[in-house]
């Protein structure tokens, strides 16, 4: 075995797709230490975006003082890659892990943080920009990160808006102050689902519960979405509601569609694409991918079943480790993928496995390898 390409995604609250990668190319290197091992940690967009694409393209992670989704200062982080372009994941400076759940203010929580990290990178001289919805803390309609770039939101006395709660009181959005550079940036955004800016499968009412939005909230939140497309469909003549994938991340991309001409792509295609995957794929023996848990909607265009497309496409066979196999795993079977294990060793709580996540990965991978190694003997 010549080539092996590991593209992992992350087992969520374990171990990161970069972790993931190194456990895999250590067992693997001991077993084929002829072979080239490609590591093409993956994520779709959300938490790991940053550390995945600079692993793969190169480049440098820069810290700054920015606000968390409750205007407290904290340091978040957004990568720039050896080409130039800008990576920000919204969840480092507006992620629900940066609340406890006592701090869960869906009226309040903004995403002016993740407009700071934009601001900073534009000061520095990037104009290529790959945004990651994933993880929000917020439900703002992008009114916070749009306020740290000269995009206001204003009510009917001229103050401006940050957050969700207030939206209902927007009467115009005021674009005469852009920020310097800002008209010539591009702006790709990373996002893996389909909901509508609002209604009943839009922002609020789907991702409002887990943010701590109670039904009330959620109603006036929704209300304040539904207003925000309103006025800037009379100023723009563009319609929000029809933006398949508007209400990611509580409707953070919405000023980056409506004013900067920003495209909204797939998470798992975007990040494929950035990391040259289909030019790793060429004279490739094998991929190993995996991720936390693998059930049927790992086969509604999440990492593994997109690995496993393009790699059946280019005759490259590909095993799944994954930390559980939960039913309906087998529909990735139709989608490319070859083999799949599942890294917990016994019956034990999440927690547990969580916990033995690491060595049970290794464990795992060690018989995989030794089975490799065997068939090709």
């Amino acid at each position: 075995m010549q080539k092996i390409v590991l593209a992992p995604d992350s087992f969520k609250g374990s171990l990161s797709a970069i972790e993931v990668c190194q456990i895999l190319a250590e067992v693997g290197q001991k077993h084929f230490p002829e072979a080239e091992l490609v590591q093409l940690p993956i994520a779709d967009g959300g938490e790991g975006l940053v550390d995945a694409l600079l692993l793969a393209c190169g480049g440098e992670k820069i810290w700054a003082a920015v606000e968390d989704p409750l205007g407290r200062p904290i340091q978040a982080f957004y990568g720039v890659l050896r080409d130039g372009t800008a990576v920000v994941e919204m969840a480092a400076a507006s992620g629900l892990p940066l609340l406890k759940d006592s701090e869960k203010q869906i009226l309040k929580t903004s995403t002016y943080g993740t407009g700071q990290l934009i601001s900073y990178a534009l000061k520095r001289g990037c104009r290529e920009f790959i945004l990651g919805l994933g993880g929000s803390a917020t439900n703002d309609g992008g009114a916070g990160a749009a306020a740290a770039l000269g995009i206001r939101y204003l009510d009917r006395e001229g103050s401006e808006i940050h957050s969700g709660g207030a939206l209902r009181q927007l009467e115009q959005i005021d674009t005469s102050q852009l920020q310097a550079g800002l008209e010539q940036a591009k702006f790709k955004i990373a996002c893996d689902v389909n909901n509508p800016l609002y209604g009943p499968n839009g922002a609020a009412h789907i991702y409002g519960p887990q943010k701590g939005a109670n039904p009330k909230q959620i109603v006036l939140l929704d209300q304040g979405l539904r207003r925000l497309a309103s006025v800037i469909q009379a100023q723009t003549g563009l319609d929000m509601q029809d933006v398949t994938g508007s209400g990611a991340a509580g409707g953070l991309a919405v000023p980056f569609l409506a004013f900067l001409q920003a495209e909204l792509m797939p998470g798992l295609a975007l990040v494929l694409e950035k990391v040259g995957f289909d030019d790793h794929l060429k004279g490739s023996d094998l991929v190993i991918t995996g991720e936390g848990s693998t059930d049927a909607q790992s086969s509604m265009g999440k990492a593994l079943s997109g690995i496993g497309r393009r790699a059946a496409a280019a005759g490259v066979p590909v095993i799944a480790i994954s930390g559980a196999l939960q039913p309906g795993y087998e529909k990735l079977y139709d989608h490319g993928i070859t083999a799949m294990f599942a890294t917990t060793r016994r019956v034990c709580s999440l927690e547990e496995a969580m916990k033995e996540a690491e060595s049970n990965l290794r464990a795992t991978a060690e018989d995989v390898f030794r089975l490799l190694k065997y068939l090709k003997s």
